[in-house]
């Protein structure tokens, strides 16, 4: 009776999800409640992760929760470290949880709220909430290595080497990309300066506090810094009233990102005791409120999607970034859907913590679909705001005009009426000098946030308020990745430099710490400025450039995997990793050759510098302005190579790996599975929340 009942309700939820998915997808005419979206996400992703996360679970991995995971073979107190699964949980998506799932769908929105939405949710459930789980389990298996060890031993040294260069690579454009992302949304905003600013001290004292006054008072420290953050984003409205002030913390683009560049500098270089873990420690509660205070205003308001469900702009001609909705729908959601940045965490830090391998599939494949729920969330924010507004906020001077008549003109002429009176009056309503022009996805999100917020507690005397709250949470929420992510990257370049001169891979060795740390800082600066200089926002580069390398490290990881299962005898379930490893790498190549080859100046990199060159040999260029002109075309230039490179390194790893995988299946060469050997658990089944019961 117990099962029958069990059935009854998981039908239900699979009805009532197709239901409100196909209410999604096929509604016309009226515009359709936010309501919907959120019912569909969540039953999707309870069917995805009763049925399809089980059937991975039992039929592909075979997990064993007899074996002896790494944190019990290896227990040290420091790295390997045994930890309660829903704790490990949290780490694991503080770790993972970046800009990606609040930039990349409300960039997409220029689309409509159809295709990125449908994305959202099949793309996670069906690529990345695999690639996570299945990674996750590996890593468990070889005593915790990372992606680039499990490429070497399992695939080919050589192949290993190119992961470990493309996972460099690719980390340096994901932090230029967030921290143009940030600049965006703080220039010119002295009020959201100043609340960001704030966080740097707050996040120091924090670390002092534990460190010399009350060590081990974690309750203390949290209750002081969180009362302290709301306080410096009221404190930050006095800020803007002020003449003084107000002049003091409004910052250009370039300040911005120099002041960025300084940051990431001081949290690669400081203990991470000082800094770093304080400052995570204290966005971790910050993105937990506001992530289920937003859930929590979407159902309550009930907000109507003003957005149509597909634009004018699938056709490639969109303001916010150029490119047809195949394949750049695809590469702007990135995160929110599968992230290659996601296999460095589940191939780092949380495989040496967890007791179970049954933990494997509730943490790798359930932090995702908690990402993926953010990104609809994030789509549901930006599309409630009326689009004309959206398309203002996010769309460059140069596309609009640089006046506000004519933007709005403009954006009138492409079907979305928007009076200039509008976005004054929505500027001074959140407490902005202005909103035009903000390209980047974070101030569009913040205005969609605001208005749900207010509708809930405050109405609008209290727009600004929760504006600029919402400006905090993303800043401290994209921060979190650029501060760890530079911090990672050091020991990378440590890593790379330590096989020319051993000392230099000392991470302990403070020259060494100093030098790398400025290098990695130095790669992606370079990348930040060049965004934050760009005439056409820098997210119209950059962006898509972030998504294709993100794409890319996916399919590396997919391409480990694949082998790994081949490997295990594991051939009638292959297609579980092979068929999204085949989706990644048909989007991330005709990506890639598009961003470099394309006619069109608004895509093609190659293009854009020619029509650039052009300008000046037929004297339209300024005098003055010819020097930034010629390192636009160098910028240009660059980013074509970079690309071209990335997915160069990425075909020959693919080829590495069809060459062994036919070795395999011909019985060319011994397929060997470079696992730990089985050691069976000493801990009870029931220790600190273990496997039992997990379902």
């Amino acid at each position: 009776m117990k099962r029958v009942f069990s059935i009854a309700v998981w039908i239900a939820i699979a009805a009532l999800g197709a239901g409100a998915l196909g209410s999604v997808a096929l509604h016309r005419g009226e515009p359709l409640n936010a309501t919907w979206f959120v019912i569909a996400a969540v039953c999707c992703y309870l069917v995805a992760f009763r049925l399809y996360s089980a059937f991975v679970a039992a039929k592909v991995l075979a997990l064993d929760d007899t074996r002896a995971t790494p944190c019990e073979r290896h227990d040290d107190g420091r790295d390997f470290v045994p930890t309660n699964k829903w704790v490990l949980f949290g780490h694991h998506f503080a770790a993972i949880a970046g800009p990606g799932p609040l930039v990349g769908p409300t960039l997409a929105a220029q689309f409509g709220y159809l295709p990125g939405t449908l994305w959202l949710i099949a793309g996670a459930a069906f690529a990345g909430c695999v690639q996570d789980f299945v990674i996750l389990f590996c890593s468990i298996r070889r005593d915790g290595k990372s992606l680039g060890q499990m490429a070497r031993e399992e695939v080919s040294e050589r192949g290993g080497f190119i992961a470990q260069l493309a996972v460099l690579a690719i980390m340096t454009i994901l932090l230029a990309v967030i921290g143009l992302v940030v600049v965006n949304a703080l220039k010119s905003s002295p009020w959201a300066t100043f609340t960001l600013a704030m966080t740097i001290p707050i996040a120091l004292l924090l670390g002092l506090y534990l460190r010399f006054v009350r060590p081990g008072c974690v309750l203390e420290a949290s209750v002081m810094g969180v009362a302290l953050v709301l306080f410096v984003v009221v404190a930050g409205q006095w800020v803007a009233d002020s003449a003084f002030w107000s002049r003091l913390f409004t910052l250009s683009g370039v300040t911005l990102a120099f002041a960025i560049i300084v940051y990431g500098f001081a949290a690669s270089a400081l203990p991470v005791w000082l800094l770093l873990a304080p400052r995570d420690y204290l966005s971790a509660f910050i993105k937990a409120g506001a992530i289920f205070s937003l859930a929590a205003g979407i159902l309550i308001v009930r907000p109507q999607v003003l957005m149509p469900p597909l634009t004018r702009f699938i056709d490639g001609t969109g303001p916010v970034f150029a490119g047809k909705i195949f394949p750049f729908c695809f590469i702007t959601i990135a995160c929110g859907a599968i992230s290659g940045f996601h296999s460095l965490i589940s191939s780092g830090t949380t495989p040496k913590m967890i007791l179970r391998e049954s933990h494997a599939r509730f943490i790798g494949y359930g932090a995702m679909l908690l990402e993926s729920f953010i990104g609809v969330m994030a789509m549901v924010a930006a599309c409630a705001m009326p689009p004309g507004v959206y398309f203002a906020i996010n769309s460059p001077s140069s596309i609009v005009g640089g006046t506000g008549d004519a933007a709005a003109a403009a954006i009138s002429r492409w079907g979305y009426p928007l009076q200039a009176q509008t976005m004054s009056d929505l500027a001074h309503r959140v407490g902005e000098i202005t909103l035009w022009n903000r390209a980047g996805g974070a101030p569009s999100l913040a205005v969609g946030m605001a208005q749900i917020f207010s509708s809930t507690i405050g109405g609008e005397r209290l727009l600004s308020i929760w504006y600029h709250f919402a400006i905090m949470f993303e800043a401290l929420f994209i921060l979190t990745v650029l501060d760890a992510g530079t911090r990672v990257g050091r020991f990378m370049v440590q890593d790379l430099g330590g096989r020319v001169w051993k000392p230099f891979g000392r991470t302990r060795w403070m020259p060494g710490v100093l030098v790398s740390s400025a290098i990695i800082v130095a790669l992606w600066g370079y990348f930040l400025y060049q965004g934050v200089v760009d005439p056409l926002g820098g997210i119209n580069s950059l962006w898509p450039l972030f998504g294709i390398s993100n794409q890319l490290l996916a399919a590396v990881a997919l391409v480990v995997a694949t082998t790994i299962l081949m490997k295990m005898g594991r051939l009638r379930w292959i297609w579980v990793t092979l068929l999204p490893m085949a989706w990644l790498v048909i989007i991330t190549m005709t990506a890639s050759y598009q961003k470099i080859f394309d006619a069109n100046p608004r895509i093609g990199f190659l293009a854009y510098a020619k029509a650039l060159a052009a300008q000046i040999t037929a004297g339209k260029v300024p005098a003055e302005k010819i020097a930034e002109t010629q390192r636009l075309i160098f910028n240009q230039r660059l980013d074509a190579a970079v690309t071209g490179v990335l997915a160069a390194m990425i075909l020959v790893l693919i080829v590495e790996a069809l060459v062994h995988w036919y070795a395999i299946l011909s019985h060319r060469k011994e397929s060997v599975l470079h696992e730990s050997p089985y050691i069976a658990t000493r801990w009870a089944a029931d220790y600190s929340g273990a496997a039992h019961g997990d379902d």
